[in-house]
């Protein structure tokens, strides 16, 4: 029987990259507005992908697989126009409550696990991510309710719903690249393919950044590997169901950054959906016996 600690190996591992990425995002909110949406998104990509891949360059032994390249153009597509939809939307909305709005992904995306990947949904997986969902449902009301909401605020709950869908499909993308490539491969293709798939759009939409936007840019990139390798090697040992709901923290690192960085209040309904979120992924975590096809996973 695995010791307990080493079951929830998988879980601090995907809290922790997910706290990467929050900050990554607090990151590109401030590059974003000032070297615009695009520049920063195909930067970060570029920057990150030229820092990982002599990593993978020096220690891999043999190239993908077609198999498994599909699986790396696959995600690359999806994570470019995923990243430039969402820091679109973070231009328009306050960190914490962009984050909590597209906590709509990971419930989603345990379906599209039973649906793709044939996961089994246990009751405790969907009552925790029902749970979390409940309270960005809380959040989402509090915002409804003001009376700032104008046009720019539309576009950018618009675009959250674009990049939520093509997030929670990312997640069984991400299960089954994982099983088939190591973090540092997978943190590799993941930057550089989304970077190529930008980059094609360069001579009509990029501009030269600052210096304080390239700044951000590089913090971004770094933050970006990081959190995409902690991920990788969390869904690669546990099962999408039982990590999906650790994303709901994501919200808790949200809110501070976003206090942090530019001053963004956190409101009551926000307090009362971070509890929720948390009891939520407190229940998700593991504390049984992973199970045959999660142990083959870790192997």
């Amino acid at each position: 029987m695995d010791h307990p600690q080493r079951l929830l190996l998988p879980f601090l591992a995907a809290f922790a990259g997910v706290g990467f990425l929050s900050l990554m995002d607090a990151q590109m909110k401030g590059a974003s507005l000032l070297a615009g949406v695009y520049t920063a998104s195909l930067l970060r990509s570029l920057l990150a992908a030229a820092i990982i891949a002599p990593v993978w360059l020096a220690r891999k032994t043999a190239w993908p697989t077609a198999k498994v390249m599909r699986l790396h153009v696959e995600r690359g597509v999806i994570s470019a126009f995923m990243a430039l939809t969402f820091f679109y939307a973070l231009t328009k909305l306050p960190i914490a409550e962009a984050i909590a709005i597209s906590f709509v992904a990971p419930l989603l995306a345990l379906y599209f696990a039973h649906l793709l990947l044939g996961e089994q949904i246990r009751r405790t997986a969907i009552g925790a991510s029902l749970l979390g969902f409940a309270g960005t449902l809380v959040i989402v009301g509090g915002r409804l309710g003001r009376s700032d909401m104008d046009g720019d605020v539309l576009l950018g709950l618009a675009s959250l719903f674009v990049s939520a869908l093509l997030y929670a499909y990312n997640f069984v993308v991400i299960r089954k690249q994982s099983q088939q490539a190591g973090p540092v491969e997978v943190a590799t293709m993941h930057a550089g393919i989304s970077g190529l798939v930008q980059l094609l759009a360069a001579p009509f939409l990029f501009t030269m950044p600052g210096i304080e936007a390239m700044g951000a840019i590089g913090a971004a990139a770094l933050l970006t590997l990081a959190g995409s390798m902690a991920i990788a090697w969390a869904y690669a040992r546990a099962e999408a169901q039982v990590l999906v709901p650790v994303e709901y923290t994501g919200f808790l690192w949200a809110a501070l950054f976003g206090w942090l960085f530019f001053e963004e209040a956190v409101t009551l309904p926000t307090i009362i959906g971070v509890i929720l979120i948390v009891i939520g992924s407190w229940i998700a975590a593991p504390r049984r016996k992973r199970s045959a096809a999660t142990e083959a996973a870790s192997v």
